[in-house]
């Protein structure tokens, strides 16, 4: 049994592979079924450690990039996905996976053709509350679709659509409260703010914390994970916001957050301030209420639509980027954390929208599908 995963090599596409492939790996152990080979195919491997650690063998797949502007490297790529396309043919050829699942963009562009030449099912998964095209073009010969928010589903055919959620890695899943507080050197006594932009951090949210820190830290106390290349400037203008307060250990800078250390930061965090990407998914498990900041450009504007999206489902409030002022930013801090029925509302409502069970549920799907094209 041969499952191949593949898509644009981004975090937003990765993870949720991962969170598949385990949940394959779960189930397979425990109905004791053959243990499957599983592929990933995508331009750049992202993580080569997780993949090991989930028995997945990575193939790399060349893909040009489908912008939206004009640019002199849209007709570079163009040969660039023409090759891919050729390359993937080829490798489908030879590997005949029993089901492919794409989680769109670009870099899963050939590999998904390459399928439907072969007449392999396919499996489609879009995160967004509004699909890309890859998605989109894919959808209309996949098998199945599975969307994240159930606004996507009217751009795909009724009979295929499923309302699964986002598949969530276990590392990401369940907050670490036990020693969470201890961890980052924490008191129970004031609530806690975790603000995070991802490993490569957010400009804009580290702009706006650093805006709101001198007051911030009056009331509360952060984890604020700025992102690597930018911890040092971070720090250094902190000092300068912060001056001679007594409370500048409320301040906890950090430029990468592992596993453990999310879960730890999750299980402390009573806010949570991010960006409107996938990690909307792992916030709303974690059942915290939430601020999110969309990037403005992002593709399509998905991360407004999906932010709004989780808003209108009562998880979370949204403030636009061009908004970010320090007044707005504290107003909304103070509105959630000074109500707790409030507070009890949104953690409520983030875990109604999380639907934990996405990666077992897609999971069981493939397995299925996978079984039943081997006979």
């Amino acid at each position: 049994m041969k499952i191949l995963f593949t898509g644009s090599g981004s975090g937003g596409h990765f993870y949720p592979i991962i969170a598949v492939a385990e949940a394959i790996n779960d189930a397979v152990r425990e109905r004791k079924l053959v243990e499957p080979e599983l592929i990933y195919a995508a331009p750049e491997p992202y993580d080569r450690e997780l993949l090991y650690a989930n028995n997945i063998r990575f193939v790399p797949t060349a893909a040009g990039k489908m912008r939206r502007y004009f640019s002199i490297l849209n007709f570079f790529d163009y040969f660039k996905t023409a090759w891919g396309i050729v390359r993937s043919v080829l490798r489908i050829f030879f590997l005949y996976p029993d089901v492919v699942f794409g989680k769109g963009g670009y870099g899963s562009v050939p590999t998904l053709l390459a399928a439907r030449l072969f007449r392999i099912p396919v499996v489609i998964h879009e995160s967004d509350s509004e699909p890309g095209r890859a998605n989109r073009w894919a959808g209309t010969f996949a098998q199945k679709v599975a969307v994240s928010y159930p606004e996507a589903a009217k751009y795909f055919p009724a009979g295929k659509v499923a309302f699964t959620g986002n598949p969530v890695r276990k590392a990401a899943l369940v907050p670490t409260r036990d020693g969470a507080l201890e961890f980052f050197k924490l008191t129970p006594e004031l609530p806690v703010i975790f603000v995070t932009g991802g490993s490569q951090g957010a400009q804009a949210l580290n702009d706006g914390i650093l805006a709101a820190l001198p007051q911030l830290i009056e009331k509360y106390q952060i984890i604020h994970q700025t992102g690597v290349a930018n911890l040092e400037d971070v720090q250094g203008r902190a000092r300068v916001a912060m001056g001679d307060s007594i409370h500048t250990d409320r301040y906890k800078p950090v430029g990468y957050l592992g596993d453990l250390e999310m879960r730890m930061a999750a299980g402390a965090a009573n806010l949570v301030i991010s960006r409107g990407g996938s990690t909307i998914f792992e916030i709303a498990s974690w059942g915290v209420p939430s601020i999110i900041v969309p990037l403005p450009s992002a593709a399509q504007d998905h991360q407004s639509k999906n932010a709004f999206a989780y808003a209108r489902a009562g998880a979370c409030a949204v403030i636009e980027q061009q908004n970010l002022t320090p007044g707005l930013l504290l107003s909304e801090i103070n509105r959630i954390l000074g109500s707790e029925q409030i507070r009890h509302s949104m953690g409520n409502a983030a875990r109604a929208f999380a639907r934990a069970d996405a990666a077992k549920t897609i999971a069981e799907e493939l397995l299925q599908i996978a079984l039943s094209h081997e006979k």
